[in-house]
């Protein structure tokens, strides 16, 4: 998870023509060739401990997804087009091989064999980075990737699987039926459990954020006018309960009344989500974020960073 983001850094920074970016990409690209990307698998290994001695015995959904938005970008910037490939194999494991079947919902958490395990932390379902259960934002944040992957390969002359786009819109349809405005109150849950009822009841303002992203990226990758509401209801609920207009920023968690929370996150700490929310829809779905910044004449954007 965390040489994922790493990785994108490191390639947006060498976009941005920073001092030192070529040297990070190339150590994190020597570790995630070395380490973390299997071959046999298709996929990313989890985590190891810091001698590298020992793996742990855990696949995950959410590092395999968040490698795929570093692939993208690394493929930008190194034109190597095995980091399209892998991306793509990622996305056939996780999204086709076992969300689309389990009626579109992501499934998050496999042990190291890729065997599903649907009970991982159910004793502990707020956890903020592995919760139990499906999670909304992760199915609103792949839709929004498998278009990006699409457009990639069309960019590179790759063929690009016509199940891209279909899982895309069943990603977004279920993620907007099971877990908008269903408890009561406006918003989207952060978990559902395999049921598709509520576990953790609280609004995460990165979930609304993918929301918004991938609303705007189907809306491009199809014209179709329903994903324009989506993308204006989530903006008029963000800018309703999220954006707080007395400190600044966005509240990052609410509760079930959207009251600001932090049971599950505390504090404002991510810019990221809120970040590519404002510019992603206003680019073109491929190239990645920094170099269609720079691509559409925004380098005094990418280099103030």
């Amino acid at each position: 998870y965390l040489h994922a983001f790493v990785a994108l850094a490191a390639s947006s920074a060498v976009v941005a023509g920073r001092p030192g970016a070529q040297a990070l990409l190339e150590q994190v690209v020597e570790v995630i060739e070395t380490r973390f990307w299997s071959e046999e698998e298709g996929a990313m290994r989890e985590s190891f401990d810091r001698i590298w001695s020992r793996e742990e015995a855990y696949r995950g959904a959410n590092s395999n997804m968040h490698s795929v938005e570093a692939f993208l970008a690394l493929a930008n910037v190194t034109h190597d087009p095995r980091w399209l490939a892998r991306a793509l194999r990622i996305a056939e494991r996780v999204i086709h091989r076992h969300a689309v079947p389990n009626h579109h919902r992501v499934i998050e958490h496999f042990h190291a064999d890729w065997a599903v395990d649907l009970e991982y932390n159910h004793g502990r379902p707020a956890d903020p980075f592995r919760p139990y259960g499906s999670t909304p934002g992760h199915a609103f944040e792949w839709a929004r990737l498998l278009l990006h992957l699409e457009a990639a390969l069309i960019d590179a002359v790759h063929p690009a699987p016509t199940w891209l786009v279909a899982a895309a819109r069943g990603l977004f349809d279920q993620a907007c039926r099971t877990a908008w405005n269903v408890d009561g109150a406006p918003g989207l849950v952060y978990t559902l459990d395999w049921n598709d009822t509520p576990v953790v009841r609280q609004r995460m303002h990165w979930v609304v954020t993918e929301a918004i992203a991938a609303s705007a990226a189907l809306l491009r990758r199809t014209g179709e006018h329903a994903f324009e509401h989506w993308y204006r209801c989530f903006w008029e609920f963000a800018a309703g309960h999220l954006l707080d207009h007395e400190h600044g920023s966005w509240h990052h968690e609410l509760d079930e009344q959207n009251r600001p929370s932090a049971a599950v996150w505390g504090g404002k700490p991510d810019l990221y989500h809120a970040w590519q929310a404002v510019l992603l829809p206003r680019l073109p779905l491929a190239p990645s974020l920094a170099s269609g910044l720079a691509r559409l004449g925004g380098e005094s954007i990418v280099t103030g960073w």
